[in-house]
């Protein structure tokens, strides 16, 4: 199975990049973004690109993929709606659009996150359903996951201010909040194994919660 990967440098992607290099059943990944992610692995290929509103220029390279794991995104923190819409709605359909027209049976998965829905009061959550609806509405092969707390891997260290400060306050909670909430925590390795079995096997569900991307890592690989 052959993977593009978006935001690969990030704490999720980086997770979901490590699944990938991992999984025999991943043969390549190609990762486009714009920063080089620093790992050398024999199944990864990275093309450095800027603007994500227009992927024209590397339309070729796009092809011959079964899925797409789009894990890029920001925080709205201190953001206007009309610029969070931009980096989340605009680039995501983007995205998806130009993998899609090179590869038109390709799965999309997309990580959103819990609370996400266009009635909520959150402009985040509003902007992430309405980025949901269109993508589930472009594809069938299109699945919204929104885990809750994530654990990144070891390592690496937040590209915001605001996610260092967040990352060490919650990562020294996630061994009790695994014990006594275990179907609200995942890890973003078990976020990237949970796409890797959707793009192979589907889900019963196309919005998957915390608990769904638990399920679906933790079942056997399919010879």
């Amino acid at each position: 199975m052959r993977i593009i990967l978006f935001g690969a440098t990030g704490m999720v992607g980086r997770g979901v990049l490590e699944a990938c290099l991992r999984d025999d059943a991943v043969t390549d990944v190609l990762v486009i973004g714009r920063s080089p992610t620093g790992r050398a692995h024999p199944k990864l290929h990275e093309v450095h690109h800027t603007d994500f509103t227009d992927f024209t220029a590397i339309q070729e390279r796009l092809r011959g993929y079964d899925a797409c794991f789009f894990c890029l995104g920001t925080s709205s923190l201190g953001m206007s709606e009309t610029d969070y819409r931009t980096v989340t709605f605009d680039i995501g359909l983007a995205a998806a659009h130009a993998v899609l027209a090179a590869n038109p049976e390709l799965t999309f998965c997309y990580v959103s996150g819990a609370g996400t829905g266009t009635g909520s009061r959150q402009m985040w959550a509003r902007v992430k359903g309405e980025t949901e609806n269109a993508l589930l509405a472009l594809t069938e092969r299109a699945y919204m996951f929104r885990p809750a707390l994530i654990e990144p891997l070891p390592g690496g260290e937040p590209k915001t201010k605001a996610n260092a400060v967040l990352q060490r306050v919650l990562v020294p909670l996630y061994p009790l909040v695994g014990r006594i909430a275990p179907r609200r925590i995942t890890s973003a390795l078990r976020l990237g194994q949970a796409m890797i079995r959707t793009a192979r096997t589907g889900s019963p569900t196309r919005i998957l919660f915390t608990a769904d991307i638990n399920d679906l890592a933790a079942e056997p690989t399919p010879s």
